[in-house]
């Protein structure tokens, strides 16, 4: 029973030696950069010497003797010398190698990506259908790939005319749960272009954009949506930009400094209550408009002198938009401003620079509210001199009076 234990033993661990050197073998061969059949010609040929080894030179060695000494050494030394011509340069390859990986990254090979040169040379020679299939196949491996998906587009939209084509390409792409977020965003917006700037068609780009808002709720990229929705141009303007007629210019003023009165020349200043009027009607239409809001605040502070009417649009701004730390620092930058121009305390202007610095403590916008804080009473002065200069009185027709 012992016997056959010990047979079976040493054949499961027979099989399992040699399915690990057959695996190790494969992988060698798929690895190697060496060529496969010169890699297989030395396997070969390792094996007979080492058989050879074992079988004739090793009794000698073990013999001892004068045999052992004169023939068994020198045998066993001509084995050891076949086999270090043989495998020498993969052993000193294989040390070299833990180094150099550091630097080259070793015998890894590169991640795969898509090549899309073909495909651009193809559409700049005028072989639009050829640049079509060029990126096809390249989107067959990867699908994934935001720049092949829209390098599709783009070719379907901008030299096929064919953007109902272009719009389902990317519909694809926006569909697929592993699209990310960020990339998602870029291929409505850039749909949105398209109808736009090719179909002229504002109510699609504003549909196109509406997307973004229901697909991603509450984010900055919803709210970047809706602001470029509140800004879209209407199709008549669209129109009548491509179909605008050459503007002739009129001659200018001819001796301007000689005229007495240049009154009648300086542009027409818009009424402020109509600017303030038409802000507010379009916060109505669109409350997420950041640029009206942004100015209304400062028509209120500026014309009306209202500074807490300013304060709260600002506010507004900065609550609506707490993940974006450049737009939340410029508006309490301007709430500042404002504050130091209207007549604000000091610890007001301090508490809009100090939540800058609170809200985001480890980026450059709070770096730059601590050194405006260390300054802050040089600001201070600088408004109280503005306001204090007097107006000289000079003497007149300096200019005409002879030299004493």
């Amino acid at each position: 029973m012992s016997r056959t234990y010990e047979i079976l033993r040493d054949a499961v661990m027979l099989a399992v030696a040699g399915a690990a050197i057959v695996w190790v073998g494969i992988r060698w061969l798929k690895n190697t950069r060496e060529d496969p059949a010169r890699l297989i010609f030395k396997w070969i040929l390792s094996a007979v010497v080492i058989g050879l080894l074992l079988w004739k030179v090793a009794p000698f060695v073990a013999g001892g003797g004068e045999a052992g000494a004169f023939i068994g050494i020198p045998l066993a030394a001509g084995c050891a010398l076949i086999l270090a011509i043989l495998w020498g340069a993969n052993i000193g390859g294989a040390f070299a190698g833990i180094f150099t990986g550091m630097l080259d990254g070793g015998d890894e090979p590169p991640e795969p990506k898509p090549a899309y040169s073909v495909a651009r040379a193809r559409r700049n020679q005028g072989r639009f259908l050829e640049a079509v299939v060029a990126v096809r196949e390249q989107l067959a491996r990867f699908p994934n790939d935001l720049e092949g998906v829209l390098l599709l587009a783009a070719l379907q939209a901008e030299n096929l005319n064919d953007l109902s084509e272009a719009e389902l390409t990317l519909s694809r792409f926006c569909e697929r749960p592993e699209s990310p977020p960020q990339q998602v965003a870029a291929a409505l917006y850039q749909l949105a272009d398209w109808h736009l700037k090719l179909a002229k068609d504002p109510d699609a780009a504003r549909r196109t954009l509406e997307r973004v808002v229901a697909r991603f709720p509450d984010t900055e990229r919803a709210k970047q949506a809706a602001q470029r929705i509140a800004h879209l141009a209407s199709r008549e303007f669209l129109l009548e930009a491509q179909d605008r007629a050459a503007v002739a210019v009129t001659p200018g003023v001819q001796n301007l400094g000689l005229l007495r009165d240049q009154d009648h020349l300086k542009p027409v200043q818009a009424d402020p209550a109509e600017l303030a009027a038409g802000y507010v009607r379009q916060l109505e239409q669109h409350p997420h408009d950041t640029e009206a809001r942004e100015k209304l605040a400062v028509l209120y502070a500026e014309h009306y002198q209202r500074l807490d009417l300013a304060t709260d649009q600002l506010e507004q701004l900065v609550r609506a938009h707490p993940d974006s730390p450049k737009a939340v620092a410029r508006w309490l930058n301007l709430l500042a401003d404002l504050q130091i121009q209207r007549g604000a305390d000091d610890e007001a202007v301090r508490r809009s620079l100090q939540t800058i610095i609170d809200r985001f403590p480890e980026l450059a916008v709070a770096e730059h509210a601590r050194r405006r804080l260390d300054h802050l009473r040089l600001e201070f002065k600088g408004k109280e001199k503005s306001q204090a200069v007097p107006l000289g009185s000079y003497e007149q027709n300096l200019g005409l009076k002879r030299k004493r």
